[in-house]
């Protein structure tokens, strides 16, 4: 263990390591029953996207674990997982297997791009503004898909959305499911997105609005229902023209990785001089996750800002990883529960909502005052949860930055890149489907 983690030299030991660990996996373990719920409305078998979502969770963390040595875990990332469902896929009317198949094409582009330094030139090519809009209007797009599956805003034929039924049980359960996470989140109790769906649960259980299953613990089940569509439909990826869809996985995955990895590393002291050592095998381990996880049947992976808390509780090398995955996998067992509980709105929308308030925190860092700095990144906000679509604020955000820099007469102080992509994205517009 010292050999392998060099615990002594990060001045931590296997005890706080493991504790570190548990903190991490109680703060995300809310993912193997919020993702697969989320992409079975892709029409995507949710026993199959359960096992792929933890598979690729634990081979992600273990990578990142084993070979980078940080106490961060990676899993399917929340957002993505939501514009692969109800944008690529509930909007464009393609099918599930051939936004799958775009996922891989990002993943293996991302994978790519961890061996060159083409990576930090395009995260140091996004502005600042730009990162915190779409880290924002993500976060937003999660919420209004919270609010809706909870039944507290609802389709409306004049204003488009309006105030949902109260009187209705499960949007008041909803409801209650939300306040009580706030209070324990107000508390900071550790864990306190799980805890929240493990009370309200238990709550509709003695309701009787909740039934639970008569078998708990059984063998995984069989990932052949989505294991290799992504591969079986990659001609039809290009034939569509996905390629706003690829771009849109690439980037968000790229720099929210890479934003996070770099968080967690700073609070765990573990940064050198300003640079963040082994980035190239922290980032392999996100690719990994995400090309694998492609193949196996889920959305793409990213690392967790959940990760801080298994830090906060001591954790300061890969083991804290490992014994995330090692927890994660114990998961797989328990599918029964799983799924009767991502079946039930009220248990995973309050997730849903909060997990959208935190991403908001950016926004703080955004010049208001500065508007060729300050419009991009609200128009990239408003636009993913108006339109329903991540990649569609993205390509108004990268056509608005260097436009009003332009006019600004600051053209100068663009990166090459961002002109690229600014045309790229209007040429999308104009003739691509989007």
């Amino acid at each position: 263990m010292e050999r392998l983690f060099g615990l002594s030299d990060r001045g931590t030991n296997i005890s706080r390591e493991i504790l570190a660990g548990l903190t991490t996996f109680l703060t995300m373990v809310y993912i193997v029953v919020v993702n697969p719920s989320i992409l079975k409305k892709a029409g995507m078998d949710f026993g199959a996207v359960f096992v792929a979502t933890v598979l690729a969770s634990v081979l992600s963390t273990l990578i990142m674990g084993l070979f980078a040595n940080y106490p961060i875990a990676i899993a399917p990332g929340m957002g993505l997982n939501a514009y692969f469902a109800f944008s690529v896929v509930g909007q464009s009317k393609i099918g599930w297997e051939t936004a799958m198949g775009a996922v891989f094409v990002a993943g293996v582009i991302f994978l790519i791009l961890s061996f060159t330094r083409f990576r930090e030139a395009l995260i140091h090519a996004i502005p600042p503004s730009l990162k915190y809009g779409i880290t924002a209007g993500i976060g937003l797009f999660i919420a209004f898909i919270g609010l809706k599956s909870a039944g507290i805003i609802v389709n409306n034929e004049v204003n488009l959305v309006g105030l949902g039924d109260f009187h209705d049980p499960m949007t008041l359960l909803s409801i209650g499911g939300l306040v009580i996470t706030l209070i324990l989140m107000t508390l900071r109790v550790p864990g306190a997105l799980f805890v929240g769906m493990v009370l309200i649960g238990l709550y509709a259980w003695i309701a009787g609005l909740f039934q639970m299953p008569s078998t708990l613990v059984t063998m995984p089940p069989s990932m052949a229902p989505t294991f290799g569509a992504a591969l079986t439909s990659l001609p039809e990826v290009f034939s569509q023209g996905l390629y706003s869809v690829i771009f849109a996985f690439l980037l968000v995955t790229l720099f929210d990785t890479t934003g996070t990895m770099i968080g967690v590393a700073e609070q765990a002291g573990l940064m050198k001089n300003g640079s963040f050592p082994r980035m190239r095998s922290a980032l392999v381990a996100d690719a990994a996750g995400m090309t694998a996880g492609a193949v196996m049947g889920t959305s793409p992976t990213s690392a967790y800002i959940e990760s801080s808390t298994g830090v906060a509780s001591g954790g300061r090398t890969g083991l804290t990883a490992v014994v995330v995955s090692i927890l994660l996998l114990g998961t797989l067992f328990f599918e029964p529960l799983v799924s009767a509980v991502a079946a039930m709105p009220a248990i995973t929308a309050p997730t849903l909502i909060i997990v959208g308030c935190l991403m908001m925190g950016g926004l703080a860092k955004v010049a208001w005052d500065d508007f060729d700095e300050a419009f991009p990144a609200f128009i990239t906000m408003l636009s993913m949860p108006l339109t329903f679509s991540i990649a569609t604020g993205i390509a108004f955000g990268f056509i608005s930055y260097p436009l009003l820099k332009i006019i600004r007469g600051r053209g100068r102080e663009i990166h090459p890149l961002l002109y690229i992509f600014m045309v790229l994205f209007i040429l999308q517009m104009a003739f691509l489907p989007h």
